[in-house]
């Protein structure tokens, strides 16, 4: 492989593991079998799985196998990566359905071609009997796994953790050893269970994985990684419009991390940062849902937002904290003179919009309020101002 691809494929990386592990990898001069493991925990991928997806299709196209795992057996647990408490189990009617949805949307991503990818689900080796489970087990130490930082926090709060949670890092392991990985890829968040994966793979006799971790992006709201629980995402399936309003509603910031990111450039240095935004919301309706998709919603967005912009047009309310927090049925009610029973109906019935965004949580920080544009209905709108 050329030094420009290997250079290539560590693009936008935070860590490369163990240091100078991929380049000996890639000096066999064989495809690689590089894996991804995604548990189907809701039904939709967001732009965050996408940095990731991103980089497993620059392997793809460097000549590589790709190794998807839906990890419908660890899904069961649910990945205590950042968690304080155990996830509830899902039912496996949903993690069937999670998974037929996660499977199409990451093609969005990655090449399907079965030359180019191994689709599998690690049922196919999870489902182990008890003499295999045995066998996995002892290859850790207790002490190994409650080094993990998340564990570790949770143990100096005196945090309950479940034996459930403690075989979570084994099974992701497992499945390197399962589809024979050459590299493992995966978020910042993810450090300890891929490097625990090399330990499993040295334990089976295999040659361990390198690891390549990426960036985790930020949501929308600026400040938490995206995730759907936090309601600060921006799925892959979602319409045109709230693609392209989710993007315009991210903070200047972060339009550096989400160019490199997802665009793996730089915002363009002639643009502004409100015209930069309307770049990579374009850019981004159209990967997802084509040229003539991301044009429209482009249309739909300055009809609302740049063609009623006058003080005339759109009348400016003015709210204040409730013990720092912006409770919108409130703001609804007032701003449109409606009760708070009709705003919590408009709300739960997608029915009430933050610059073309429709509202899915009650309580936000003024700085995800303040300038911002309310709609209900068709017709009705409020650019909220928030007082200190």
């Amino acid at each position: 492989m050329a030094p420009d691809d290997n250079h290539r494929l560590a693009r936008g990386a935070v860590d490369i593991l163990p240091a100078g592990e991929l380049d000996r990898k890639l000096a066999l001069g064989r495809p690689l079998r590089v894996k991804l493991g995604i548990d189907p925990t809701a039904p939709d991928i967001h732009l965050g799985h996408t940095v990731v997806l991103g980089k497993l299709r620059a392997f793809q196209d460097a000549g590589h196998v790709v190794v998807l795992i839906i990890g419908d057996y660890t899904a069961r647990v649910g990945d205590p990566s950042g968690r304080s408490e155990l996830r509830p189990m899902l039912s496996p009617d949903q993690i069937e359905a999670n998974a037929r949805t996660y499977q199409e949307q990451a093609f969005k991503v990655i090449d399907p071609d079965p030359a180019r990818l191994e689709l599998r689900r690690n049922s196919e080796w999870l489902d182990m009997p008890m003499a295999s489970l045995l066998e996995l087990v002892r290859t850790t130490t207790v002490g190994q796994l409650l080094e993990r930082d998340d564990f570790a926090r949770r143990r100096a709060r005196n945090e309950p953790i479940s034996v459930l949670e403690l075989l979570y890092p084994l099974m992701q392991g497992y499945d390197s050893v399962a589809v024979r990985a050459d590299v493992e890829l995966g978020g910042t968040d993810q450090t300890f269970n891929l490097l625990l994966g090399r330990e499993i793979q040295r334990a089976y006799g295999q040659e361990p994985q390198a690891i390549l971790t990426m960036p985790l992006l930020v949501g929308t709201d600026g400040s938490e990684k995206m995730s759907k629980s936090l309601g600060n995402q921006i799925g892959v399936s979602d319409p045109p419009s709230e693609i392209y309003g989710r993007t315009m509603s991210i903070p200047d910031a972060q339009l550096g991390p989400y160019y490199e990111l997802l665009l793996a450039r730089e915002p363009p240095a002639e643009l502004g940062p409100r015209d930069a935004k309307r770049l990579l919301a374009r850019e981004l309706v159209a990967r997802f849902h084509g040229a003539e998709a991301a044009a429209a919603a482009e249309t739909d967005w300055d009809r609302i937002f740049v063609g009623r912009a006058e003080p005339e047009d759109i009348e400016d309310f003015w709210t204040v904290p409730t013990e720092g927090k912006i409770h919108l049925p409130a703001v609804i009610a007032e701003a449109f003179k409606v009760s708070r029973s009709e705003a919590r109906r408009l709300i739960a019935g997608g029915g009430a919009h933050l610059d073309e965004v429709p509202v899915e949580e009650i309580d936000l920080r003024p700085d995800q309020v303040d300038g911002r544009v309310l709609r209900i209905g068709r017709r009705q709108f409020r650019r909220i101002r928030v007082r200190a």
